[in-house]
């Protein structure tokens, strides 16, 4: 992928600025990966790019939001290691792709509020009642800065991994022009299952659960 004017001077609007790349070498394949910074706070987010995106139309792209008790810590409790590393292996599989990961830890409230939601959980609440009992909303992420990490990488129109319409709107609302949808992984199992299906049945997502055994 060419970058050589991916660095100019961002303009007074910018949301985020590239700050670093770097070719990587993975287990997915070779990718480029991309730090932005938001330009008002210094928080860093991620793209890893597979092959050439700029000018490109119906790039493979999955848009994740950061959720390090499972993707570091191996939590049970939701499904967001196994929709990254499906999207990871498919993007891989393709010519082209990005990965865009942005820091939005639990759904936007963080790790902290997060874990405190957790212990909610524990008493019975389900995902979203735990947030509310916080003072929180359902779901407080933002696609303004995903919009604007496509555009600046070139990439014209999408193909969205996800089961999530709701971030099909919110992507779409910011400009990004989403030409269908590609159905993410979701692995159910006795710690996740009651939150698989509180998402199916109160926000929409478009879930097929695949049962799987899990040891406690």
């Amino acid at each position: 992928m060419s970058t050589a004017h991916l660095h100019a001077v961002p303009s007074p609007t910018s949301l985020v600025e590239i700050y670093s790349e770097a070719p990587l070498p993975t287990r997915h394949g070779l990718l480029r990966a991309f730090v932005f910074r938001e330009t008002g706070t210094g928080k860093e987010h991620v793209v890893a790019v597979k092959g050439d995106v700029r000018g490109h139309e119906g790039v493979p792209v999955r848009v994740h939001s950061e959720c390090l008790t499972s993707e570091i810590l191996g939590s049970l409790k939701c499904d967001c290691r196994e929709q990254l590393e499906h999207a990871l292996d498919l993007i891989g599989r393709s010519e082209r792709g990005a990965m865009i990961y942005l820091r939005q830890e639990g759904r936007g409230i963080g790790l902290g509020n997060k874990i405190r939601a957790y212990a909610l959980q524990a008493g019975g609440a389900d995902t979203y009642e735990a947030n509310r009992a916080l003072g929180f909303g359902d779901d407080l992420r933002r696609y303004d800065i995903a919009a604007q990490m496509l555009k600046e990488l070139g990439v014209r129109s999408i193909d969205l991994i996800t089961n999530n319409p709701q971030k099909i709107a919110g992507l779409e609302a910011e400009g990004v022009t989403v030409r269908r949808r590609i159905p993410s992984l979701a692995k159910s199992n006795p710690h996740n299952i009651g939150y698989l299906r509180t998402k199916r049945e109160r926000t929409g997502h478009l879930i097929e659960l695949s049962e799987q055994k899990t040891s406690a």
